[in-house]
């Protein structure tokens, strides 16, 4: 199966609102005492929560990022490749880059606390620099359960993201039946489940989407067309009665203090938002393939796309930099917080950070060269086993664990250097990146017999081109 141009469009889409998402939802106060604060925009103009329809894309990630691995994981497996050594090799993709960005964040945070930098600030700074980590841990855990996940989508196609979609909707309704204060820890675990049920629902539909049962490629049955209708209107109207009648907020961000949230786990409104954000995207395919058969277009979404890993981690940087250079020196112009002129501001504002980005981005090219370049010495065998495949698991699972402390907490909680997570980082990226040989096996395919296909060492890409292919194909 060829590349598709739309699955890359979708990814490279979803990067762009989501990093305008957080710069837009950003906004800074300098106080007359020097301090610098960043009030929370959702909370302080509850109309807001309205535009966080459009900016929550992260469902359209999820289906990209499935429709993918399929494909990935159904070559591996006929090439005769192993789910630890595949897993192992999508994950070094991502592992990589977001470790070397959490050391050097760290390493920042480490020197500020010795130079007696504000708790206060340093927690900030440590939280605005983790804030789009809460997808890393999720994602992780549905590409090392892909090989699952696939197995149970030949067997039964559509049903199973039903199936996943059923028993989410009952862990939402148990989250939705009473206020934080009266859950217990057993509660609370079962309501994490969502995280993997309400995306992985998204991320099996790319399983389906790639064969063709839901429809969006111009070419599969009416019927399929059918259900792509369906869960664009069958989802639309579901959110609408689960945040009109029902219990749920408008917002698809989290908002401090509202409860229940549609984030903090997925509740059944963002399940329902998500089918319907898969529905649309399905029924608009051809149309937008038309679209990329120019070729400027096409070379706008493979930039944008190309560069999807180094823009989703570092674009809060921007801001520090606008923070340090025009609000700590007082330059910045500052109209009453959510008025018409700090609205106005909202255009100079993002272009100044979308200046500034292409700078940072352009800046660590070398380091993103230098990326690469490990990632294809360290990347795990395709066939690897024993107990190499053991500490590949062992290490995924402390690099996860790592993730989701950074992710719920920033870099630095309470303005303290958090010592266990970034070692957990460290060590989990590692025994995933190094498990080439172990047990006698070096993690090589079997010999090629008559028939059989071998997996080819793959050329030095650059890295961010990697996390291309581990999100669009």
């Amino acid at each position: 199966m060829s590349r598709d141009r739309y699955v890359d469009f979708l990814r490279a889409w979803a990067i762009l609102l989501v990093v305008l998402g957080h710069w837009l939802i950003t906004g800074l106060i300098r106080h007359p005492d020097g301090e610098i604060t960043a009030p929370e925009l959702l909370a302080t103009l509850p109309w807001t929560q309205w535009l966080t329809l459009g900016f929550q894309i992260m469902p359209l990630f999820f289906l990209a990022g499935g429709h993918a691995a399929g494909g990935s994981w159904a070559r591996a497996r006929a090439a005769g490749g192993t789910a630890a050594g595949w897993v192992g090799q999508r994950a070094v993709r991502l592992l990589l880059p977001t470790a070397v960005y959490s050391g050097l964040v760290l390493l920042a945070v480490g020197v500020c606390s010795a130079l007696g930098v504000d708790r206060a600030t340093l927690a900030l700074v440590g939280w605005a620099m983790a804030m789009q980590f809460w997808f890393l841990p999720v994602y992780l855990l549905l590409s090392a359960l892909t090989p699952v996940l696939y197995s149970l989508h030949e067997r039964w196609g559509v049903r199973v993201p039903v199936g996943m979609g059923v028993v989410g909707l009952g862990v939402g309704a148990l989250m939705a039946a009473g206020d934080a204060s009266s859950r217990g820890s057993a509660v609370e675990t079962i309501g994490a489940l969502n995280y993997l049920l309400v995306w992985g629902v998204v991320y099996q539909l790319g399983l389906c989407w790639r064969d063709g049962s839901l429809g969006g490629d111009g070419r599969t049955a009416p019927r399929a067309h059918v259900r792509a209708l369906a869960m664009a209107v069958g989802g639309g109207l579901g959110f609408t009665l689960l945040v009109g009648p029902g219990p749920y907020p408008v917002s698809l961000i989290l908002v401090t203090g509202q409860e229940p949230s549609n984030t903090d786990p997925p509740s059944a409104a963002m399940l329902a938002w998500s089918l319907a954000q898969v529905g649309v995207a399905l029924l608009v395919a051809p149309a937008v393939r038309r679209v990329l058969e120019r070729a400027r277009v096409r070379r706008a979404v493979r930039v944008l796309g190309a560069g999807s890993m180094a823009l989703y981690l570092w674009h809060m940087l921007p801001v520090l930099i606008v923070a340090a250079a025009f609000y700590l020196t007082g330059l910045a112009p500052e109209p009453r917080y959510g008025s018409a002129g700090w609205w106005a501001l909202r255009v100079p504002w993002l272009l100044v950070l979308a200046g500034l980005l292409v700078g940072v981005v352009w800046a660590l090219r070398p380091l993103e060269r230098g990326l690469a370049s490990v990632d294809v010495r360290v990347r795990p065998g395709a066939g690897i086993r024993g107990a190499a495949a053991g500490r590949i698991w062992a290490g995924l699972g402390v690099s996860v664990w790592a993730l989701t402390y950074f992710a719920g907490h920033g870099f630095a909680y309470g303005g303290e250097f958090p010592v266990w997570p970034a070692v957990g980082l460290g060590l989990g990226t590692l025994c995933v990146a190094f498990p080439r040989r172990g047990n006698g096996d070096d993690g090589s395919l079997p010999p090629a017999g008559r028939g059989d296909v071998r997996v080819r060492q793959p050329l030095p890409v650059p890295l961010d081109e990697c996390a291309a292919r581990q999100a669009g194909g």
